[in-house]
């Protein structure tokens, strides 16, 4: 495989999102890529948390390795350019803080259950073009004649989404649609489904591909959940199924009044029950909390419905072996990886626990609804639910839940101690 290549881009995925990595020559495949255990302890002000679990910041912060198989590599976006998403080991031991290895241990966890389960991937996000009056020093681009459910040149006039579809064909990545969304400028992109290592990889690679290939142009992709205050928020829903021992679709019962099965109704109720926990882990930023609100169809409430889209876990009309659960917290700043795992997590809690599902969302999820469980209301309040959910935080990953904690809550801080745009806009005339 190596040898159609000069280089191989080795990367992976860190607790931020990022696709941190190296270049490789091809010729040197044998020799292992090394990588600071210190970036676990980075925000995104590339300051370093002391003590970060996982960064042995006062160990000598030493190196790890990124393993990979040389089969593992795939044609990528870049001329002459292999790439490849690594595991982390140090010491012969995977990681444990990396997203990755906690995605393989849900897998492991779903198996020891004697199911696989098979991950679709819903993506949103606004496309982009520089304005340095505006927060951030970029703005929606300007599409007037934009409209939800539309293709070609009015909602895509600068040809970016064309040029994303043919790439990912290019690079094996399956699209399953491609259009824009409900509001000017924004898109939804349709991942394939595929085991759940395979699809998050898929899912990792595609957005960074998609950033690469608009600040060539001098455009940007962004994934986060509400980029622009007026108009509707972002997500990244993840459609959940399970092939069974008997190789069927384990979502599915032809036999059930409403033709789900016993256990897609515990895996529905066991995200139900870790919805404030999830949240931390799937809602991963301050700005999460803008999109996270009643009326926003955005997986607010702790509720669930057939064909739904006021709920967080809807069930899609789909049965047979189209038969899925779609849960929809999830924003695109969320690492992919971990999203996946905690939400198979609590999912396979439901089974385990045997959890009964409560009746579906009967309001309109807007004014009126049944939930009373809701997310919680800021990014301090999540990870203070995350931490008290033990068991959530026991199935995705002790350490790696507390390298989170520790990195968020100091991203938490930063912004409580940060003067906004907002007060200054607010009061500074007046006050």
């Amino acid at each position: 495989m190596s040898e159609s290549y000069e280089r191989i881009r080795v990367v992976w995925p860190d607790h931020l999102g990022l696709a941190r990595g190296k270049y490789v020559p091809a010729s040197h495949l044998g020799r292992v890529a090394r990588h600071c255990t210190g970036t676990w302890a980075l925000g995104f002000d590339r300051q370093m948390t002391p003590g970060t679990p996982g960064s042995f910041f006062f160990e000598g912060l030493p190196d790890m390795e990124a393993l990979f198989l040389p089969d593992a590599i795939r044609p990528g976006w870049e001329l002459r350019t292999g790439v490849v998403v690594a595991d982390l080991e140090r010491h012969g031991e995977p990681v444990a803080v990396a997203p990755r290895s906690a995605l393989r241990r849900a897998v492991a966890d779903w198996a020891d259950l004697g199911y696989v389960p098979e991950i679709g991937v819903e993506l949103e996000a606004y496309l982009m073009e520089p304005d340095p009056a505006s927060p951030g020093g970029w703005r929606p681009i300007s599409t007037p004649g934009a409209f939800v459910y539309g293709t070609g040149p009015a909602v895509d006039p600068h040809g970016l989404v064309d040029e994303l579809w043919e790439a990912a064909e290019r690079i094996g990545i399956e699209i399953e649609a491609m259009n824009s969304e409900y509001e000017e400028s924004q898109f939804e992109f349709t991942l394939g489904h595929a085991d759940a290592l395979e699809a998050a990889d898929r899912t990792f690679l595609f957005k960074q591909m998609a950033r690469e290939l608009a600040a060539r142009r001098g455009y940007l992709w962004t994934f986060i959940g509400k980029p622009v205050t007026q108009r509707g928020g972002s997500g990244l829903h993840v459609n959940l199924s399970f092939t069974g021992p008997d190789r069927r679709n384990a979502v599915n019962d032809p036999d059930g009044p409403d033709g789900i099965s016993p256990l897609a109704r515990q895996a529905t109720a066991g995200m139900l029950a870790h919805h404030r926990g999830l949240t931390g882990l799937c809602a991963p930023t301050v700005n999460a909390y803008r999109r996270l609100r009643p009326g926003q169809l955005a997986g607010y409430w702790a509720n669930w419905g057939f064909d739904h889209r006021g709920v967080t876990v809807r069930i899609p009309p789909e049965r047979g072996v189209a038969a899925r659960l779609e849960h929809r917290l999830s924003d695109g700043a969320a690492p992919v990886h971990t999203a996946v795992a905690a939400v198979l997590q609590a999912a396979r809690l439901g089974v385990v626990d045997k959890l009964e599902l409560g009746p579906p969302e009967s309001g309109d999820g807007f004014d009126n609804v049944d939930a009373t469980v809701a997310s919680p209301a800021s990014l301090g309040e999540a990870l203070e639910a995350l931490e008290a959910d033990g068991a959530l935080c026991d199935a995705v990953g002790k350490e790696l839940v507390q390298q989170h904690l520790a990195v968020k809550r100091a991203e938490w801080d930063r912004y409580c101690a940060s003067t906004t745009d907002w007060e200054l806009r607010e009061y500074l005339p007046f006050l």
